[in-house]
């Protein structure tokens, strides 16, 4: 299986792939870099806005632009816009500072339901407690703002890993520093997730021993295969839905960071990968840590979910 470096600069933290199929465009979130990127593989054209703070996910919009989480909340990216243009950003909603202090909390990992609702799970830095949750913002009519937002799960350190089944009655969820994927059942009708229950554990790092990794981004495969970055691992392992490991795809960075499915036939595998925090060596490198790679797979992904704005 050939993996291909994409003709881009790196990441510092690069996340949140996903391919907009209108566009034909990969977009992917720099975390550290404090930018939402662009880039059509077709003409080459790559493009950046510019943000307030960290985007830890971002989703497309039904009717145009895209759903950012960052360090406080939810907002909306027009990009037809200029990041300097003062209208191009708007807050959808902020998350409450009695259960999300932005002194220790950011929004991490997240992707759209097929319902159109936006889900994100939040980091803390340093890791003192289990203090991270899982959010999710819906258009919401009769709420002052027209949208709401619920906090649907917690004890975690750093969330990552959300993905949906094909058949919409499974999330994952991982927990990255404890090694883990959860898995809860998804009632796609109310947004409601119950029977949160340990999947996959994988070996944390032991002095001496081989270290395979922790789980990061992922994204589903339409044959419900879960496709997850190992970070610090330098591989994207492909998972069976019992959670078997069928495939696992080498890297050249040691950190990559998530996956998404892109091109006509969503067979094209995206990664992104990790600079921040890299020794020299890696960050040098021929090909460097941060880089953003693509490979051919058998199964396509599930196409994108876009969110649903208020009407």
């Amino acid at each position: 299986m050939s993996l291909q470096t994409l003709p881009l600069p790196p990441s510092e933290l690069g996340e949140s792939p996903f391919w907009h199929p209108t566009e034909k465009s990969l977009y992917w979130s720099d975390i550290q870099g404090q930018a939402v990127h662009a880039w059509h593989p077709e003409s080459g054209r790559h493009r950046q806005w510019r943000m307030p703070s960290e985007p830890g996910c971002c989703a497309p919009a039904a009717g145009g632009g895209l759903v950012i989480g960052l360090r406080n909340g939810f907002y909306l990216l027009d990009t037809a816009k200029h990041s300097a243009d003062p209208t191009a950003l708007a807050c959808l909603a902020l998350l409450p500072p009695d259960q999300h202090d932005t002194a220790v909390l950011r929004l991490n990992d997240g992707r759209c339901d097929t319902a159109g609702r936006f889900w994100a799970g939040s980091v803390i830095s340093p890791r003192t407690a289990p203090d991270a949750a899982l959010w999710c913002l819906q258009a919401d009519a009769p709420s002052a703002t027209g949208y709401r937002v619920r906090q649907m799960a917690a004890n975690n350190f750093t969330a990552n890993g959300l993905a949906f089944s094909p058949d919409d009655r499974t999330m994952y969820w991982s927990n990255t520093p404890e090694h883990r994927i959860d898995r809860f059942d998804f009632d796609v009708a109310t947004g409601d997730i119950t029977n949160r229950r340990p999947w996959v554990q994988f070996e944390r790092k032991v002095e001496g021993k081989p270290y395979g990794g922790r789980p990061d981004g992922a994204a589903v495969d339409v044959e419900g295969h879960y496709w997850v970055a190992m970070y610090e691992g330098g591989c994207v392992l492909q998972l069976s839905p019992a959670g078997d490991v069928l495939q696992r795809i080498a890297t050249p960075v040691v950190c990559p960071t998530m996956v998404c499915f892109g091109g006509d036939d969503l067979r094209t595998l995206y990664i992104t990968s990790a600079r921040a925090g890299r020794p020299a060596e890696e960050q040098n490198a021929r090909v460097p840590a941060g880089a953003l790679f693509s490979t051919r797979v058998s199964a396509p992904g599930l196409p994108v979910n876009f969110f649903q704005l208020q009407r």
